[in-house]
């Protein structure tokens, strides 16, 4: 199977201003995201009752869409939540919200993501405990996913997101300890070109654990507007065998038609020619 396109859609007031091709309007967005040919969207919402189950899957079906995945960091955004914090009560309410969602998009066949929700340690709270306790909540929503067929996305951000889980090599001893084996990477190209030597390098390092790529470049615009190659980022993941979705997470440059518009371009050039 080739790797399926996808573009992000945000329903988080909170969080305006951040890297969503798409803002607020769902409905307007999936007939955007339709008539330029993308196969599927990625959805940011505020929390796990903003949306209902059918009325998700009938937008969807009208417009030819699946549901590639769905971001739970409104839950730092809005209520500080984390998995790695210090508090017990507070670390199992950061579960609760993932779970919810987990449970919202599995039963769409979509994976939920761990991005900023991982949080960070400092202070009182060591490095060790912090990855310890986040550990323990991959553990647990990584076996709550399996029940819907799809994993649990977990994504290393940038130095400047997190102190906790920054590269690729990060990323896979944390998820390679668990006993769940449901949990995956999501490898977002703006952070590995912080983050890593090789980009490239680092997709094959990850293999079959990339569940999920966000493709966009070097500036966090749209790809095609920064100084990314992607012959061989795209060589990479034709070698691993990937075949789940790159997944514009950009910034609506210069708006979100023309972001949305750009990532198209891009995905047609260099992931799935026209030719194919």
């Amino acid at each position: 199977m080739s790797i399926r396109s996808a573009v992000t859609v945000s329903l988080v007031p909170e969080a305006t201003g951040g890297p969503f091709v798409f803002w607020h309007d769902l409905p307007g967005a999936a007939r955007q995201a339709r008539q330029l040919g993308f196969d599927a969207i990625e959805i940011f919402p505020p929390g796990p009752e903003a949306l209902a189950h059918d009325t998700l899957r009938s937008l969807l079906d009208h417009h030819g869409l699946r549901l590639a995945a769905m971001g739970t960091g409104a839950g730092w955004v809005r209520q500080q939540l984390q998995l790695c914090h210090p508090d017990a009560a507070r670390r199992q309410q950061a579960r609760d919200f993932v779970r919810r969602i987990i449970d919202l998009a599995g039963g769409l066949g979509a994976p939920a993501i761990i991005g900023s929700m991982q949080g960070r340690w400092g202070g009182e709270l060591s490095k060790a405990d912090a990855l310890q306790w986040l550990a323990e909540g991959l553990e647990e929503l990584g076996r709550h996913a399996a029940q819907f067929s799809v994993p649990l996305l977990f994504e290393p951000l940038n130095r400047y997101e997190t102190n906790l889980v920054n590269t690729v090599s990060d990323g896979l001893a944390l998820v390679q300890r668990l006993e769940t084996g449901n949990v995956r990477l999501l490898c977002d190209l703006f952070h590995m070109n912080i983050e890593e030597i090789d980009v490239a390098e680092a997709l094959r390092l990850a293999g079959n654990w990339v569940g999920h790529v966000h493709f966009v470049d070097s500036n966090r615009r749209p790809a095609g507007c920064g100084h990314l190659d992607y012959r061989p980022i795209v060589r990479a993941l034709r070698d691993i065998g990937y075949s789940g979705y790159a997944s514009a997470e950009a910034l609506p440059w210069p708006d979100s038609i023309g972001a949305a518009a750009q990532t198209m371009a891009a995905f047609r050039r260099w992931i799935r020619p026209q030719s194919e």
